[in-house]
């Protein structure tokens, strides 16, 4: 089956993988879970424990339009072709828009200071006695 493996900060990959669970549960790490679009004949398929495991962000999880993010997926996903319940290999055209749509979109972290009420105050020193 060709899919889209899709890995934090890194461009998608495409990969011909056997049609089994454990191949699929391989690639994502772990339980798998699928967004699928009807409208596309894809699904999404990644961790279904992805943010519970502290997962690292990877993309933001799009609606239809490819505009509006709905949630931020965490670890590897790839992306696979549907027909009816199953999952099947991508076509070209398939490959090409999520190449397009995930190859350039990623989610960067930033570690963010404490505010400043929450820093701890550094003692002023006693003006001298006179």
């Amino acid at each position: 089956m060709k899919i889209l493996v899709v890995e934090p900060m890194k461009p998608c990959e495409i990969r011909e993988i056997p049609d089994t669970l454990d191949a699929m549960r391989q690639i994502v790490g772990g339980d798998i879970e699928a967004v699928t679009s009807i409208r596309y004949a894809s699904a999404i398929v990644c961790n279904g424990n992805g943010k519970l495991l502290d997962l690292p962000y990877n993309r933001p999880l799009l609606d239809e339009s490819g505009l509006l993010p709905l949630d931020i997926l965490h670890g590897t996903f790839f992306i696979a072709g549907m027909s009816g319940e199953h999952f099947v290999s991508l076509t070209d055209e398939q490959i090409q828009r999520y190449k397009d749509l995930y190859d350039n979109v990623m989610v960067l972290t930033a570690e963010v200071s404490a505010p400043q009420e929450d820093r701890p105050h550094k003692k002023k020193k006693a003006a001298p006695e006179r």
